[in-house]
């Protein structure tokens, strides 16, 4: 059994502080994709594609 050294406490409190950012952007680009998914209609992407529901309709001028 041996006894770390000062720095290497000091190195396993960044990595854990390290980990729980990413972690934590990791679940908010996660919720994001779920809530985008979930909305549908809402989130349709700019894909160079004429979308009727977009196209004003003679009956509506």
């Amino acid at each position: 059994m041996h006894q770390d050294h000062e720095l290497h406490t000091r190195r396993k409190g960044r990595n854990f502080g390290i980990l729980g950012v990413l972690l934590s952007f990791v679940v908010l680009i996660f919720g994001l994709t779920v809530v985008k998914i979930q909305t549908g209609t809402y989130a349709e992407a700019f894909d160079h594609v004429v979308r009727p529901e977009l196209v004003p309709s003679e009956a509506s001028e």
